[in-house]
């Protein structure tokens, strides 16, 4: 029975280290978020993207909506409001590292 009970635990854990968990985030001009991870790593999210394929995040765009994102509780998202939110993995997921981004404003201005 106690064996039991440890991979019940161990399966729980796993499934917790599968989320990227956000600390903050921060929004910058022209639709685009600064989202720093609870394991350190910051990454640059673009928004606009969503908006051509979700009507509701078009919404961002008024009324300085887009500023007031905040972190969800517990890390596992970040919110508008009750109705726009956006899930921590898809963030980790489509979100371009800070090294990355730095990378190709550099080749876009040599070009």
């Amino acid at each position: 029975m106690e064996e039991a009970k440890i991979q019940e635990t161990a399966t729980v854990k796993i499934r917790f280290d599968m989320f990227h968990r956000i600390k903050k985030v921060r929004p910058l001009p022209d639709l685009v978020l600064q989202v720093e991870f609870m394991n350190g790593n910051t990454k640059i999210y673009d928004v606009k993207p969503l908006m051509n394929k979700l009507e509701v995040f078009k919404d961002l765009t008024r009324n300085g909506l887009f500023d007031l994102v905040r972190v969800d509780t517990g890390g596992y998202g970040i919110v508008w409001n009750d109705y726009i939110d956006l899930f921590c993995n898809e963030l980790w997921k489509n979100g371009k590292s800070v090294s990355q981004q730095r990378t190709l404003q550099r080749s876009k201005r040599s070009n």
